[in-house]
């Protein structure tokens, strides 16, 4: 019985031995969180037994379950700025018609400041979601095509009809379903906690025209990309779904946004613009000084000619006198 035991011991070591050397060499040059990558995805398919591309998605599922958390926290700060929209509005109404006054506008970026850390949020809240999916993007980008290049085993580790993941799809099937579970995702999640907002109809609309584009970009990646997107994409539209039922939201406890009463369009407020305004203004002292110039020569013109109106009013005056002593 001992010697069975061995036998398969030393069969299944065997049988795991070039794959794990094929992921040794793909890693051996990588950066760390790429490097990581790899190992983690051929853990999950010595484990599971999968292919490479089931193993692929089944990770990915992992890792996208795993940042939900910070979705919901960059979700809530992206509802709280919203929510404090109309008054920064407000706020930048006024900083604009005093503008003029460096000191008032130092007043209003304060209150702009205190009104943030009202609602504990910063300007750079809405950007956590691009803090969190860039880098796992980009590893996962270098790390397939480092694996196209460098591990046998992908070349039939694909599904029934596209089996080489280290190839581009000639037919072009992969692109356009990425493309399209992007597009649907845009369509129903893009607004998910600015709703009202007019800088969420903007990104929606640059998202359309970049789903359109992406298909000829992306028709030289190998599939095994695909594999990563297309599940990350299809993860991405139920959990936006998942999170816009009443329900789920105030399970999260999330804030809920009241429907915007009608108004005249107005442009995004930035933060960026009313400090880069004030800066504007100290670094250009000689503007309010040659307008202090202009002013003051308005003001000695005005005078010179209010004085000569009245010398030439006491000589009318002067005639006058002059005829009616001359009549008399």
């Amino acid at each position: 019985m001992s010697t069975t035991i061995g036998d398969k011991t030393v069969e299944v070591v065997t049988s795991q031995g070039p794959a794990v050397s094929e992921v040794a060499v793909a890693a051996a040059d990588s950066f760390l969180p790429v490097a990581g990558l790899q190992y983690l995805i051929d853990f999950v398919h010595s484990l599971t037994g999968l292919n490479w591309w089931a193993s692929i998605a089944l990770t990915t599922i992992f890792i996208r379950l795993a940042t939900i958390p910070l979705l919901i926290d960059q979700l809530r700060a992206t509802t709280k700025l919203n929510l404090m929209r109309p008054r920064l509005e407000q706020l930048k109404q006024e900083m604009q018609n005093m503008e003029a006054d460096p000191e008032v506008l130092r007043e209003g970026q304060k209150r702009m400041m205190a009104l943030f850390h009202e609602y504990g949020v910063t300007p750079f809240s809405q950007l956590k979601g691009l803090f969190i999916q860039g880098p796992i993007f980009i590893s996962f980008f270098l790390a397939f095509r480092n694996k196209a290049e460098k591990v046998p085993s992908f070349q039939n580790g694909g599904a029934p009809w596209f089996t080489d993941l280290t190839t581009p799809d000639s037919m072009l099937i992969l692109p356009i379903l990425t493309a399209m579970t992007f597009w649907i995702t845009v369509e129903r999640n893009m607004q998910e906690g600015l709703e009202g907002n007019p800088v969420a109809q903007t990104m929606k609309t640059y998202s359309r025209i970049l789903a359109v584009i992406a298909i000829p970009v992306m028709m030289s990646f190998p599939k095994a990309l695909f594999c990563y997107w297309l599940t990350s994409h299809i993860f991405s539209l139920t959990y936006g779904l998942a999170i816009r039922r009443p329900e789920v939201q105030s399970l999260l406890n999330l804030p809920e946004i009241p429907e915007p009463p009608p108004t005249a369009s107005q442009p995004p407020f930035s933060i960026f613009e009313a400090v880069k305004k004030d800066t504007t203004i100290e670094s250009e002292p000689s503007l309010s000084t040659e307008t202090s110039k202009v002013s003051d020569r308005s003001i000695s013109s005005s005078s010179i000619l209010k004085q000569r109106l009245k010398s030439l009013e006491k000589h009318v005056k002067g005639k006058k006198k002059q005829i009616s002593q001359r009549s008399t």
